[in-house]
């Protein structure tokens, strides 16, 4: 299982989007996307949600993001967690 971690992307210096990346399985791949705002989540096939892309980043709402991975059944994210988004 491979443990969650935050990965932002960038292009000529400027960031472009980020993504969260959610425990996984081995052998996980998306199977659904849905929107949320200006995020994307990502669901493997028996509907466990493995990831958030950050369409938009520089501002998080980390209250709605802590529901999502409540209903995900994840550990919540901290502000220190996310101060790279804030960030970039």
């Amino acid at each position: 299982m491979a443990k969650r971690y935050l990965e932002v992307s960038y292009h000529e210096g400027r960031p472009l989007a980020a993504y969260l990346y959610i425990d996984r399985r081995l052998g996980d791949t998306v199977a659904r996307t849905e929107r949320h705002g200006t995020w994307l989540i990502d669901y493997a096939a028996d509907g466990r949600t493995i990831g958030v892309e950050f369409t938009s980043v520089g501002t998080v709402n980390l209250t709605e993001l802590n529901r999502i991975l409540a209903a995900a059944h994840q550990p919540a994210l901290s502000v220190l967690d996310v101060r790279p988004l804030e960030a970039a």
